[in-house]
């Protein structure tokens, strides 16, 4: 256990230490870290936030694909399965459309909102039944699609560029305290989740067993739903929707380390960071100075890897 966490924490600091060293532009570190050139700009204001948002974001993105994947017991489920995020999308792009600044907030009313309705639909009395959690969430999802074509449909030709833009899903440089808050909220919100790696197991066989052996289902669902849709709204409102992660980390991780969760989860943390940053460096280099939206290329390189998975190891995917 302690190996494989051990292993995946070099992974990310290995990753997290080249990924700002690569660029269309070369930068000289002892130039950077004397702040007395373009270097200093290109590192600690170009690169490095930006480096910071794709760890923060993969990490945020395959915890909620292991908690989903767990609490729904589907090996489809990703961070967008349940409507979250096709909600922040929304609140994004009628941002747009109105020609409102604050994108990102109103992108987090968005995912705020449809967190509440999928919510309060899926409770039933006292009990939170995670299929109406999944049919409310593909519901919302096909919803939350049709606004988005009606407004693009009625969009300007500037705003409709915009929104193509934003759906696509990308990163950028933002302010450090920005960084900062969305740190403290996403370390907290995976480390509540960890503590609960032991009753993630059990819930993963089935709700009569976690409950048989004293886990309070419908609480551990509602804390798992609730802090996966804090972690996913936080992530899209500033990078839009970025597909693929949350789904491919997980059954990565899963055939190389096993299902226990204890392992699961903080791997997935690690290397969902790792994977993310690598992601975003190829997207920024490989065609520079022009730059591939991250979210195509998690895309292109999750699609296929996700098809090979289900060819080479269909019967251990989910064991």
């Amino acid at each position: 256990m302690k190996g494989s966490v051990l292993l995946s924490a070099a992974v990310l600091v290995t990753v997290v230490i080249i990924a700002p060293l690569l660029g269309s532009s070369h930068i000289e570190l002892g130039r950077a870290f004397a702040g007395i050139s373009p270097d200093h700009e290109i590192f600690f204001y170009a690169r490095l936030p930006r480096v910071i948002l794709a760890l923060l974001g993969g990490a945020a993105l395959s915890v909620t694909g292991v908690l989903f994947q767990c609490m729904l017991r589907d090996p489809l489920a990703e961070p967008y399965t349940l409507g979250v995020s096709s909600g922040a999308s929304v609140g994004a792009v009628i941002a747009i459309c109105l020609g409102w600044r604050a994108t990102g907030v109103a992108s987090l009313v968005g995912a705020a909102l449809v967190l509440l309705i999928v919510l309060g639909m899926a409770v039933e009395g006292r009990r939170l039944s995670s299929f109406t959690l999944l049919l409310t969430g593909v519901t919302m999802n096909s919803m939350a699609f049709a606004v988005i074509l009606f407004l693009h449909n009625l969009a300007s030709f500037s705003q409709s560029f915009a929104i193509s833009r934003w759906l696509m899903g990308g990163l950028d440089a933002v302010e450090y305290p920005t960084l900062a808050g969305l740190a403290l909220v996403v370390v907290a919100a995976s480390a509540l989740v960890m503590a609960y790696a032991p009753q993630w197991n059990l819930l993963a066989v089935g709700d009569d067993w976690a409950a048989s052996r004293g886990v309070s289902t419908v609480r551990l669902t509602a804390m798992g739903y609730i802090a996966g849709s804090v972690l996913t709204g936080l992530v899209t409102s500033l990078t839009g929707p970025i597909g693929f992660v949350g789904l491919i980390v997980p059954h990565a991780l899963r055939l190389k380390f096993g299902a226990d969760h204890r392992v699961l989860l903080p791997c997935a943390f690690l290397l969902g960071g790792a994977f993310l940053v690598a992601c975003d460096t190829l997207s920024r280099t490989v065609i520079a100075p022009t730059e591939i939206p991250v979210g195509v290329l998690t895309a292109l390189c999750g699609g296929p890897f996700f098809l090979w998975l289900l060819k080479s190891r269909r019967r251990s995917l989910w064991l």
